[in-house]
């Protein structure tokens, strides 16, 4: 704007910058009273800006758009960050298809009356190498003036966002904590179609948390036991930043007010909450301590049935677990055989850095908080960040582990630094509830028999089914790579290792970061039900067989036992 003011150019401006729609409509305006005339975009999403504030789509049926595929970027980077249009625009039939090699989706507007209107879409992007040095299409502010300046612009978010990274050194900071609070100006902006909302706080929290990782990995892997904590705050009159490495020094959690009964619960309990609830549960209660001191509680209960564990918030961030797995184990308790230990809460100090952050912005999906307090993720982390896993495995005896997870209920994305969360691509767009089935080698056969059977039966949640539906919709209409296999409705992946320590994991991927309300309780629900189904099939299962057998002529004698195969349904117990 002062630029602009103390220079006036002699023809119209155009500006991609990080800013919300109202600021942007604001500056306009103030440039039109100096006698500019200015169009001042979007740098983030700018094909969805589009079609919601310049495209005239009165009379229009249907609408091409081919999306670019620059050679620095993933191949379906552009086709991605469409994401939602087609959902928005239920009455034009959306086509996408792949374009050229710059940075212009190509629009064709075809109306009703068989014209056609031709537009091209800028998406201002510079190649810039990441933390390991390689080459990375970003999303970068933009200027141009006719008949002059036409190149990128160095706006206050990304600047922002590079002093953070040069400020922190790539070999570490000796602390247990490195916290940095940002103030930037954009609000979010809900698109009105399922929890998606463009949200640039969000976004700088995930390319700053996943950016600093990265600048310590490409360090030489310092600081490996580090909680890195972005604390980003939305509609500020000015943006700020201020970056301390310390202690963790959170306050005490508080328990909060009286819980609702669980099967009511509209948002994440408060740690103190969870606790309480287990406590009156019966069983026999155990506990370890967390790296940073809090008690991380569990439960044995002892029966004949086969036993099982189940465990919930392995990431932190991933909250509907919590409230499935103790909604389950108390229908369990009332079961005479049942036999399971139970963590509801495995990764305390993310936890509840999950519920520090999500008092100020309640819907993002905070990653930061995905980790331990070691900025590990809990299967690889220290022994003692993992004690009550291992020992509640090795009490119970469980081979069959019921690892309730969830993922975000909206786009994740990281326009800073690829727009694609490296590593992650591939959960970019909401899919459903879905199912993975992981197991070790010579289980498998038990392993596909115990998904198919879990997916039918929760298949019969037409409530869950039809949810499920409309996202996959939506990922098929704006992705390429789909590569899991639906099962009455719910997605399901199927793989062999031994990177979980039972023979059998089954792994629920709820769309739950962070969702609140009476999505936060179909969720819940939904993971309630996957547990109590999962035990019943599994104990069908490992049930020996009651064939009738012929019976053996006189003298004959005793066939030899024969030996069980580690994956049959004798050796489950």
């Amino acid at each position: 704007m002062a630029r602009l003011a103390a220079d006036p150019p002699s023809g119209p401006v155009e500006a991609w910058l990080f800013e919300d729609r109202a600021a942007r409509a604001q500056a306009e305006a103030r440039l039109a009273g100096l006698g500019i005339a200015a169009r001042i975009r979007t740098a983030y999403k700018p094909l969805l800006a589009f079609f919601r504030e310049e495209a005239d789509l009165a009379g229009v049926s249907s609408a091409v758009v081919r999306y670019p595929r620059h050679p620095a970027a993933h191949p379906d980077r552009f086709l991605l960050e469409t994401y939602p249009l087609a959902m928005l625009l239920p009455d034009v039939a959306v086509r996408l298809e792949p374009g050229g090699a710059g940075l212009t989706y190509e629009v064709e507007l075809h109306g009703r009356d068989g014209g056609c209107r031709r537009h091209l879409v800028f998406a201002p992007n510079v190649v810039q190498a990441d933390s390991f040095g390689r080459p990375v299409l970003a999303t970068s502010g933009w200027l141009r003036i006719a008949g002059g300046t036409d190149g990128p612009l160095d706006t206050e978010f990304a600047t922002l966002f590079r002093q953070a990274l040069e400020a922190v050194p790539a070999a570490g900071v000796p602390a247990a904590r490195l916290e940095i609070q940002a103030d930037i100006a954009a609000r979010d902006e809900p698109l009105g179609w399922g929890d998606e909302v463009l949200s640039l706080a969000e976004a700088l929290h995930e390319d700053l948390f996943f950016a600093l990782r990265e600048r310590f990995q490409a360090g030489g892997g310092g600081n490996r036991s580090l909680q890195i904590l972005p604390d980003i705050r939305a509609g500020s009159a000015a943006i700020s930043l201020r970056i301390t490495a310390g202690p963790p020094g959170d306050p005490e959690e508080a328990a909060g007010p009286p819980p609702a009964p669980l099967a009511l619960s509209e948002s994440p309990l408060p740690l103190a909450q969870v606790q309480a609830i287990l406590r009156a549960m019966g069983g026999r209660a155990l506990q370890t301590r967390s790296v940073q001191g809090r008690l991380v509680p569990w439960l044995y209960r002892p029966g004949s049935a086969a036993p099982v564990l189940i465990s919930a918030a392995q990431h932190g961030n991933e909250t509907s677990g919590v409230i499935g797995a103790l909604r389950a184990a108390t229908v369990l308790m009332r079961q005479k055989r049942a036999h399971f230990a139970l963590i509801p809460v495995e990764n305390v100090d993310g936890y509840a850095l999950h519920q520090r952050l999500i008092a100020r912005n309640p819907r993002h999906m905070h990653h930061a908080a995905r980790y331990t307090a070691t900025g590990a993720d809990l299967p690889a982390s220290r022994d003692d960040e993992r004690l009550a896993r291992l020992w509640a495995l090795r009490r119970s005896g469980a081979r069959l582990h019921l690892n309730l997870h969830g993922y975000p209920a909206h786009e994740w994305t990281r326009p800073l630094s690829g727009y694609l969360p490296a590593g992650f691509e591939q959960w970019t767009i909401p899919r459903g509830f879905f199912l993975i089935v992981t197991h070790h080698p010579g289980w498998g056969r038990l392993a596909s028999r115990l998904m198919a059977a879990l997916a039918r039966r929760l298949g019969a949640d037409r409530a869950l089914v039809a949810a499920n539906a409309r996202q996959i919709d939506a990922l098929h209409r704006h992705s390429q790579v789909q590569p899991f296999r639906v099962i009455a409705g719910i997605p399901c992946f199927l793989t062999e290792g031994c990177h979980y320590e039972a023979p059998l994991t089954v792994i629920t991927e709820a769309p739950d970061e962070t969702v609140h309300g009476a999505e936060f309780r179909r969720l819940h629900t939904a993971q309630m039900r996957a547990v109590l189904h999962a035990v019943a099939i599994y104990q069908e299962l490992c049930r020996p067989s009651r064939k009738r057998h012929r019976r053996r002529p006189p003298g004959q004698s005793r066939p030899g036992r024969r030996h069980r195969r580690p994956g049959s349904a004798h050796a489950c117990p």
